[in-house]
């Protein structure tokens, strides 16, 4: 795992954000704490000039609106001309129409190098009927050991529909290709009382990917582990006093200060 994260610090990619507005600040620092730099546009007369200087492309539908939607497409599909890669994060997919009709216009339009969802979010994606839970993922849903097998090749049979590497986080990480699945159990349960811990790991995500070229799946997993550590970090360091915003500070506070050596001595994975 630390060699994905010595390419980020090494190489600083630019990363293209088209995100909401719930968590853009969020994300931003979570990029800059990675090693890698930020830019926010989602500006239809300038997104295509915008993904062009960067070395990646994010795409999160958090607070979805019809001039953004444009905006989405047009530095997509510039990305895809480009090769650069591509997230997509399809926020609260099946908990409205427009939502739901979006994320799977934009996969019609846009060759995604990553999809990272909740397991609701993505079986919407995928066409399976899924119990949502606003942005969360429902409880019905959730990815348990008992239901993990089924969930790994579900998750595969849609990679290999899509094209893209899957990222599926809850309380079990999965991210895979339609091959080989890392299994991820980073992480800390207080990371889900906090707004926008998975649009900050969408972010980071399209930092790693954009630095590791060459091995997707591996970068992308780096990335699953980085956050969860960091939530394990963060949690260590609350006192009595502490709560929801000072850990969400913790969280960026951790990736700013993770080594790769630290990344791969707490990444706690498995390979399926």
């Amino acid at each position: 795992m630390k060699e994905y994260l010595k390419q980020v610090k090494e190489r600083s990619p630019l990363i293209h954000n088209i995100t909401n507005y719930v968590t853009v600040n969020d994300c931003a620092n979570i990029i800059l704490a990675c090693g890698a730099s930020p830019i926010m546009s989602d500006e239809k007369s300038e997104v295509e000039e915008i993904t062009s200087i960067c070395n990646g492309l994010n795409i999160n539908i958090g607070t979805l609106n019809r001039r953004t939607i444009e905006s989405m497409l047009l530095a997509g599909k510039r990305s895809n001309l480009l090769n650069h890669p591509v997230v997509l994060d399809p926020v609260g997919a099946g908990a409205s129409a427009l939502r739901t009709n979006t994320a799977k216009h934009l996969l019609d339009e846009i060759h995604f190098t990553v999809i990272r969802g909740n397991i609701s979010e993505i079986k919407t994606l995928a066409g399976i009927s899924a119990a949502t839970q606003g942005v969360d993922a429902n409880i019905a849903d959730q990815i348990t050991d008992d239901n993990l097998d089924h969930a790994i090749l579900f998750a595969k049979a849609f990679s290999q529909k899509t094209g893209a590497v899957i990222v599926i986080t809850g309380a079990i990480d999965i991210v895979c290709n339609d091959k080989q699945a890392y299994v991820i159990r980073n992480g800390h349960p207080m990371m889900s009382t906090i707004t926008g811990t998975g649009c900050q790991l969408s972010a980071l995500t399209t930092a790693y990917i954009a630095a590791n070229p060459k091995d997707t799946l591996g970068a992308a997993s780096a990335a699953v582990c980085a956050m969860g550590l960091a939530g394990e970090i963060a949690h260590e360091r609350l006192t009595e006093l502490d709560g929801n915003a000072s850990y969400r500070t913790y969280i960026i506070d951790a990736i700013y200060n993770m080594t790769p050596d630290q990344l791969e001595k707490g990444a706690n994975y498995e390979l399926r």
